[in-house]
């Protein structure tokens, strides 16, 4: 996973006395030119403005280490830095990492440090390290952000549809708590901003791995000022201080954000010598399947039968996981867990082995602390794969903690609601293969509509890898009530079950858990086809070809010469072109479409589909048509790899 080709070009403003230019105004540019950071020292404050393909994108705006600190900078230079890195497993097998960073060592009320700021191509990003030394108590890092006037915000809501579009002052009314009960409302990143002149703009943070100490980044609004503001405070001793990368992406679509590796670019390589045993891939779960009767009588529980029937179907299907949640144990003492009389849980693990099915064993803090010393060690003593941890909540040094730790017994890590964002954790340590930062399918057994699952796909999936437990087939079944973990209300959850197929390929993730029984799946064996020929993580590129927040999202992604493409439409339904141009020329391709029939609608017909057979080639132009709250899924690849 190392570079293949690296220069550096250290040349510019190295100083007062080499270079003879005052040390108050800086100017780097992205690579290939589109990107103008002006970087100033007005009042001893720094601060900086972004232009981008001649437009302004962000006025004069601020950043700051210790709050009215008086700022010299003493020397700067540019760095140029070109490489190219193999990943473990993700959107890309491989990235381009090309920046120019600028260099500004400072002196802050008698404090050492340095400012590096990057331009990528797509993006920028701030970081402060402050040398060893005497230092005050509290750092607080603070950047604010002067946005064109008139912009639209969106943000995820945790549990809820993401919120947005709002103005700046509906912003400030969210985040004051007066549209929720008057409590002060968080605004989790990424802030996603689409501008008056419809470009997008992200902001958030990466490499927070490196930063102990550190809160996750929140956002608030100067309203007075006019900006969105981060502000973020932490404690300080003589040792060295590295902040998290404050980080502004660019795109000329929602989409754009999406596939944007300038996050996963600034966060620390690989910390694993060996990834050899991380392996992505997709997951039955019996969380949701419980309670489900079968069309020959069998109802799943938590009980060795149950468990024995999931692994059956993934052996025979080609599904890598299964994942057992919870309810397989019911509290633990004396370093053993609680498990449930009706469950050998030794024979279910010794079964798995047998079928070559690996399981992820879910642990729930809310049960007591079992202690993350022997946590890790004693789940791979049962044979377990990974751990699904719930309710670790968001603190940034404890999850660090976790994912190391599991990194160290060879297990998978998959955090359950309200993690921290992380991004850019699964370059550092490729076993945090996913997290639930978002309205994971059906959470709190509330209504899932296209409209949020499009705004997530936009907006939450900027962070990284999503667990959202897409996949449900018996959609009718689940909306009747007559699961456990039906809709509170029933025949609230809207969607058809070609969308459901496409979901799993829309949401980017290490492991696509599927939240289904066997038996649906095998009652439309053929739409299921679309996922169970899925290589999850395993994608050599990643495209988002259409995207409109709240409306509509294709993805296309490719393993070897095979291409996968997903769309999905909100409650209108609608008709999209998928142009092939990213096709190999003079190769015939055979496609199969799995799609909303005539009659689907997620509302009255959401089971309703149809699958079909074709040949394309380079260029040709596909209409998937969908139906109101419905999707569309194609596989393509090469005649001759039949």
């Amino acid at each position: 996973m190392i570079v293949r080709r690296i220069f550096f070009i250290i040349a510019l403003l190295t100083g007062l006395v080499s270079c003879q230019k005052s040390l108050d105004n800086f100017n780097l540019t992205s690579p290939d030119g589109n990107i103008d950071l002006r970087i100033s020292l007005i009042d001893s404050t720094l601060t900086y403005q972004l232009n981008w393909s001649g437009k302004e994108i962000l006025g004069i705006s601020e950043l700051e280490i210790f709050t009215e600190s008086a700022v010299t900078v003493l020397d700067s230079r540019i760095v140029e830095h070109d490489s190219t890195w193999t990943t473990a497993w993700g959107q890309q097998s491989s990235i381009r990492d090309h920046y120019k960073e600028l260099q500004l060592d400072l002196n802050i009320d008698g404090v050492g440090g340095k400012m590096l700021a990057r331009a990528y191509n797509e993006g920028v990003a701030f970081r402060f390290v402050l040398a060893d030394g005497p230092k005050p108590k509290e750092a607080v890092l603070s950047c604010s952000y002067a946005l064109p006037d008139g912009s639209a915000f969106f943000a995820p809501r945790g549990e809820h549809e993401p919120m947005g579009p709002l103005s700046l002052k509906d912003l400030n009314t969210y985040h004051s708590g007066e549209m929720d009960k008057g409590l002060k409302t968080t605004i989790s990143v990424p802030l996603l901003v689409e501008t008056p002149d419809h470009l997008y703009i992200a902001l958030l943070e990466s490499d927070l791995y490196a930063a102990n100490g550190f809160k996750s980044m929140n956002l608030g609004v100067n309203l007075e000022a006019g900006n969105v503001e981060s502000i973020n405070k932490v404690e300080l001793s003589e040792e060295g201080l590295t902040t998290p990368w404050r980080l502004i992406l660019l795109g000329k679509s929602a989409g754009d954000l999406v596939v944007n590796t300038t996050a996963i670019n600034l966060a620390t390589p690989c910390q694993l010598e060996n990834t050899d045993w991380i392996r992505p891939g997709k997951c039955l779960w019996d969380f949701r399947v419980n309670g489900y009767t079968a069309p020959d009588g069998f109802v799943y529980g938590i009980n060795t039968e149950s468990y024995l029937r999931f692994i059956d179907y993934a052996a025979a299907t080609s599904i890598e996981y299964f994942m057992i949640d919870g309810g397989w144990y019911s509290g633990h003492s004396d370093g053993e867990f609680k498990v449930k009389e009706d469950l050998d849980i030794a024979r279910v693990m010794d079964y798995a082995k047998e079928k070559k099915v690996d399981v992820i064993l879910y642990y729930d803090r809310k049960r007591g602390d079992f202690g993350d010393t022997q946590l890790y060690p004693y789940f791979q003593s049962l044979g377990a794969k990974g751990i699904k941890y719930g309710f670790m909540g968001d603190n940034p040094d404890f999850s660090r903690g976790a994912i190391k730790k599991s990194a160290e017994s060879e297990l998978l890590i998959d955090f359950h609601d309200g993690p921290v964002p992380f991004t850019g954790i699964h370059r550092t340590f490729p076993n945090a293969v996913t997290r639930e930062y978002c309205h994971a399918q059906q959470d709190s057994r509330r209504a899932f509509t296209p409209e949020s699952f499009i705004k997530m796909a936009l907006i939450n999936a900027i962070t990284g890898p999503l667990d959202m437990n897409n996949g449900n087939f018996d959609i009718t079944g689940i909306n009747s009530g007559l699961r456990h973990k039906s809709p509170l209300e029933t025949n609230t959850y809207y969607s058809t079950v070609a969308s459901e197929a496409a979901r799993t390929l829309v949401i980017f993730s290490g492991l696509v858990c599927i939240p289904d029984a066997p038996e649906a799946y095998e009652s439309k064996k053929d739409l299921f086809e679309f996922i169970q020929k899925q290589p999850v993580g395993k994608w050599n590129e990643t495209r988002i070809l259409h995207s409109k927040i709240g409306e509509y999202i294709t993805t296309a992604r490719r393993h070897g010469k095979d291409w996968f493409i997903g769309s999905v439409y909100n409650q209108q339904g609608g008709e999209l072109d998928i142009e092939l141009n990213f096709l190999d020329a003079g190769t015939e391709y055979k496609v199969t479409y799995y799609e909303d029939a005539p009659e689907t609608h997620c509302k009255t017909n959401p089971e309703a589909y149809q699958v079909r057979n074709g040949k394309v080639k380079k260029d040709d132009v596909i209409r998937a048509i969908m139906a109101p709250g419905g999707g569309h899924c194609i596989w393509i690849r090469p005649v001759w790899s039949e």
